[in-house]
């Protein structure tokens, strides 16, 4: 059974709206865990959150059982790790020992009750975040802008200024070639056969340490000969001997998934192991084939069939069109911004170009900011079409800035040589402020796996974000109270003396 947060408070707990932060600190988190104070005391925003947090993750559950990890602590961890960018390890330390995020949390105690501390352990943690998805993220994000303009548009009416951009999120790989995704597939096999011959002995495999060490040498070797301007005969040769060694090992792996070991103790354990051995044995294949195909017969091989990770299988290769052509892993994120900083929208992109999301990205933000008057709205030329401006001109926006791509006729020039086009042409590119500001909070390198957790990822970083730049509004609107207090006192000290 989970709860929203913990109603019945020791008497030395810190409450969460006691919390105090300094408003001199450069970090990133007490602004962050300001915006979360904020939510758990604005009681509209407090109900309307937790609200969704018990839709999707208490939903259809008895309310009876072992009591779970609190809504209010699961959310918060989960922003407190992408807003700092760190891992789980160095959560879970802060989760029992970092004082500011334990009173946010709402579990620090003053003093004098140690028996009763609360602790947070790592796979609790872990499983626990998890939980939470990018379709609960991206309601939740939508409530956090909304309050972000309520609270930092001087009229309730004032037009948003947008502005939208893609970049590359790469997933936690290494360079792939096929030579390596082939040793990648190997060495899986063989691991996933020594854990078998533990449960139960596998006759023939005695020596699989030594089959380990010499299948990877002659992959450094024949990578050697490959990459480094080797004779092409010398190359052929020890690609020759690698792919013998691949079909070998290939042709064993087939009989210990064809006569399992029998241990009926651990007869599930074995059957996932058999699964992950048959997937990455068909791995062996097809790397096998397509190393053949390109080193032995001169083929190139097509995009389609090509994997870049046998572990981050979703990952793609992505060249955005810079003069230096660098290529990145990862999936395109696309990026919409406003004149305050918060990220209104925002999509994980598979397997699209920026062109194709224009009309979709148009339908979000009508659903998605209903009411909302749009002053602007500007592009890269990497968005260019004349279907996408159409688009754009049909949608109730009063200034349309999308730069065209290729020549221009005499309607092109004039549209573009416009004071205003030109004036928020050149504005368009703070967004790359704000797209350096994400990578700062999560999202340079993502490490989570699976495109589940990608996506994931993506979301807590979105949201990460945008309470930082509400819990900067609410700094700078503590700062100025404090200024004004600190005038009024010093005007009454000059009147008294």
């Amino acid at each position: 059974m989970r709860q929203r947060f913990e109603q019945q408070m020791n008497l030395r707990t810190v409450a969460v709206s006691d919390v105090k932060f300094s408003l001199k600190s450069r970090d990133e988190l007490p602004p962050v865990l300001m915006a979360l104070q904020y939510i758990f005391i604005t009681p509209e925003l407090n109900e309307q959150v937790f609200a969704l947090l018990e839709e999707k993750i208490s939903g259809g559950k008895k309310k009876t059982g072992r009591k779970g990890m609190d809504l209010w602590h699961m959310l918060v961890l989960a922003v407190v790790r992408q807003a700092c960018s760190t891992n789980w390890d160095t959560l879970e330390t802060w989760a029992n020992h970092h004082e500011l995020v334990r009173k946010v949390m709402g579990v620090h105690a003053t003093a004098f009750i140690e028996d009763e501390k609360i602790e947070f352990n790592y796979q609790t943690i872990l499983d626990n975040v998890s939980l939470i998805d990018e379709a609960l993220l991206q309601q939740i994000n939508l409530l956090v802008v909304d309050a972000g303009h309520k609270l930092v548009k001087k009229k309730e009416d004032e037009a948003l200024k947008l502005k939208t951009d893609s970049y590359v999120l790469e997933t936690n790989i290494h360079f792939p070639t096929d030579l390596n995704l082939l040793w990648d597939s190997l060495r899986k096999c063989l691991d996933l056969v020594e854990k078998l011959n533990k449960i139960g002995t596998i006759k023939g495999w005695r020596k699989i340490k030594n089959l380990h060490t010499s299948i990877k040498s002659l992959f450094r070797v024949t990578s050697q000969h490959v990459f480094k301007g080797k004779k092409e005969q010398e190359k052929k040769q020890y690609v020759k001997a690698y792919l013998a060694q691949a079909s070998m090992l290939e042709a064993r792996v087939g009989e210990v998934i064809a006569n399992p070991p029998l241990a009926g103790d651990y007869a599930i354990q074995i059957v996932a192991i058999i699964v992950a051995l048959e997937k990455y044995k068909n791995y062996i294949s097809k790397f096998r084939d397509q190393v053949e195909r390109r080193l032995i017969k001169g083929e190139v091989i097509p995009a389609a069939e090509k994997i870049y990770s046998i572990f981050e299988e979703h990952t793609e290769w992505i060249t955005k069109g810079k003069l230096n052509k660098k290529v990145e892993l990862g999936h395109l994120i696309l990026i919409t911004t406003d004149q305050y900083q918060f990220i209104v929208d925002y999509q994980v992109m598979e397997k699209q170009k920026d062109a194709s999301q224009v009309n979709s990205l148009c339908e979000r933000i009508k659903k998605n900011l209903p009411g909302q008057k749009l002053h602007s709205h500007s592009f890269d030329k990497g968005f260019w079409s004349e279907d996408n401006h159409t688009t754009l001109k049909e949608a109730e926006i009063e200034q349309v800035i999308l730069p065209k791509r290729g020549r221009h006729n005499k309607e092109d020039k004039e549209r573009e040589s416009n004071p205003m086009f030109k004036e928020l042409r050149n504005k368009h590119s703070a967004i790359e402020s704000n797209i350096n500001m994400l990578e700062h909070h999560g999202l340079n390198r993502c490490m989570d796996k699976g495109l589940r957790g990608y996506k994931r990822c993506v979301g807590l970083s979105v949201l990460a974000y945008n309470l930082h730049i509400l819990g900067n509004a609410l700094r700078a609107k503590a700062k100025a109270e404090e200024e004004k207090a600190e005038e009024a006192e010093k005007r009454r000290w000059l009147k008294a003396a």
